[in-house]
């Protein structure tokens, strides 16, 4: 059955509202196309035919919710993810960050990690790992404890191996992880570096001033009223002359602080807080 077409404008939002209310995740500001089909495919995967299902279980089966969560906010990610980005990171952004004593770097909506050992790595490669505070943060705690033990599907590693080295590493990436059965971990060195921790950019405010954030892939599932938000939370969570990367699907225009910051790689979204 096409669960889609089952679910209303109106259900919805009586489901963003019960979710707020029951478990404070507030959703109303996401964007709505891309939310429906999201919580559909939810629904069409526990076999859910009615919105009032759906409810029943949001409402009295707190291990539900839990699975509901990850299932909803679950992002499409990877290691050293359009590689041009990172390339661009070692050749534009990492010696500009080498003339700090402390670099911070703050990766926001982090999902299950990647990307986070991807910056782990190239600051490594670049002598600054040592100095560097890294914190990734996520809205869902699944996410948070996947990305906090760097497990990674084996069979996923050629594929990251490829970006690394298309990104300009010229490493043996295999020195970044262990192999063990199934799947990859990342070494102990790398994870100890993220500090991991829950932050939701609908409501949450600033938590310290960073040199660098990342948050891609993440404000396509906005409204412009929160890409909006998210924005102007990242500009007062950089120091002057930090750096912010947003996806290459993303963009800054529509945002009202767009003149507060120059393109540094317009081709891969990374700008940076003017002064």
């Amino acid at each position: 059955m096409d669960t889609q077409t089952q679910l209303t404008a109106e259900e919805l939002n009586e489901i963003i509202q019960l979710i707020y209310t029951q478990h404070g995740y507030d959703f109303s500001d996401y964007a709505r196309s891309s939310l429906l089909r999201r919580v559909a495919r939810c629904m069409a995967i526990a076999e859910f035919k009615t919105s009032y299902e759906l409810k029943y279980h949001l409402i009295n089966d707190k291990s539900f919710f839990a699975w509901f969560l990850e299932t909803l906010t679950v992002n499409v990610t990877e290691m050293f993810r359009d590689p041009i980005f990172y390339k661009e990171l070692r050749e534009k952004v990492i010696p500009t960050l080498a003339s700090y004593p402390i670099i911070k770097v703050w990766h926001a909506g982090c999902a299950t990690g990647e990307e986070v050992y991807s910056m782990a790595i190239l600051l490594q490669e670049a002598g600054l790992l040592n100095r560097t505070r890294m914190y990734a943060t996520d809205l869902n705690p699944v996410n948070l404890e996947r990305a906090r033990q760097g497990i990674i599907p084996l069979k996923q590693i050629k594929e990251y191996t490829i970006n690394y080295i298309k990104s300009g590493g010229t490493n043996d990436f295999s020195a970044y992880y262990t192999a063990q059965y199934d799947n990859a971990i990342i070494h102990k060195e790398y994870r100890e570096e993220v500090v991991f921790a829950r932050h939701n950019l609908a409501v949450d405010q600033v938590f310290n001033e960073f040199q660098l954030i990342c948050c891609r892939n993440v404000m396509i599932y906005f409204n412009q009223e929160l890409q909006n938000r998210a924005v102007h939370l990242f500009h007062d969570s950089l120091s002057p002359l930090g750096y912010l990367a947003i996806g290459i699907k993303e963009s800054l225009l529509f945002t009202d602080i767009k003149e507060q910051f120059e393109a540094i790689s317009p081709l891969t979204r990374i700008y940076r807080r003017k002064k």
